[in-house]
């Protein structure tokens, strides 16, 4: 069984939203997609495990976490 999930981050522009996306395209090949849809991010994973799924979703999240501060400039 497959297990999926989706993720939506909002942003004040599709620059911006692009930006993250850019910063975040080596996690894309493996375990997750990201996308742009108009200002908001999609991500999607999808795991054969619910704790394989969290992990890959924990590591992502950092990520953006990471690829937020910087764009702000902190």
């Amino acid at each position: 069984m497959r297990i999926r999930c989706r993720l939506e981050f909002g942003y004040a522009s599709k620059a911006q939203a692009e930006k993250i996306a850019r910063s975040l395209k080596v996690d894309d090949e493996a375990y997750i997609t990201t996308t742009i849809e108009g200002r908001t991010l999609v991500a999607e994973a999808e795991a054969d495990a619910f704790l394989s799924l969290l992990h890959t979703l924990d590591d992502y999240l950092a990520c953006v976490a990471v690829a937020e501060k910087v764009l702000r400039g902190a």
